[in-house]
């Protein structure tokens, strides 16, 4: 099943039609959707290596284009769309916490937090709702996500058979240590 998935999921990123499910992965990642936008991407990368910088780019501009969503709905509509978000991930202490952070760290959150496996929708959820400045809020962030999304292409750009062979053959691995990173990046909002 799981190579069914994989499969699946190659072929949808050598498709036309990729970039913009790229984008609306990307944006909706940011904000509220639940899977890591690096499904799409890794397999965009892979498949189409010559293009990696451009996907980077597209990548990180409809991330942030998402965070400023995110942003929004924790500024505006907290109480109605944030914090029901938040309670759908088990996330409301979270969101609290990191929003008190911003309060005290503003910046150093979104540099920190934006380059680990943490659901990046928390931290533009808590931004918002602590009303931190725009500005240095979109400006982080593509720092933050630019770095993540740039590495991420220069890696399988550089490497990308090896990888790509190690990924088919070992993919039950390959998906429970990004799931291991994922889980990691939660409990980081436990501790933060």
């Amino acid at each position: 099943m799981l190579t069914l998935l994989y499969t699946r999921i190659t072929e949808l990123a050598a498709s036309p039609r990729a970039v913009w499910w790229l984008v609306i992965v990307a944006t909706a990642e940011a904000s509220i959707f639940p899977l890591p936008v690096d499904l799409m991407l890794v397999p965009m990368l892979l498949a189409n290596r010559e293009r990696a910088w451009f996907l980077a780019l597209v990548c990180t501009l409809a991330s942030v284009a998402g965070g400023l969503v995110g942003w929004i709905l924790g500024a505006f509509l907290m109480e109605h769309v944030g914090m029901p978000i938040a309670h759908f991930y088990h996330a409301d202490q979270r969101i609290l916490n990191l929003e008190a952070m911003f309060r005290h760290y503003g910046v150093w959150i979104i540099l920190a937090k934006g380059l680990t496996p943490l659901p990046y929708k928390f931290v533009t959820l808590a931004a918002g709702a602590a009303h931190f400045s725009l500005l240095p809020f979109i400006a982080a962030s593509i720092v933050t996500r630019g770095a993540r999304f740039f590495l991420e292409a220069a890696l399988l750009r550089t490497f990308g058979e090896p990888i790509r062979d190690f990924i088919e053959k070992r993919l039950a691995l390959v998906l429970f240590a990004a799931l291991i990173l994922i889980a990691t990046g939660v409990m980081l909002i436990e501790f933060f």
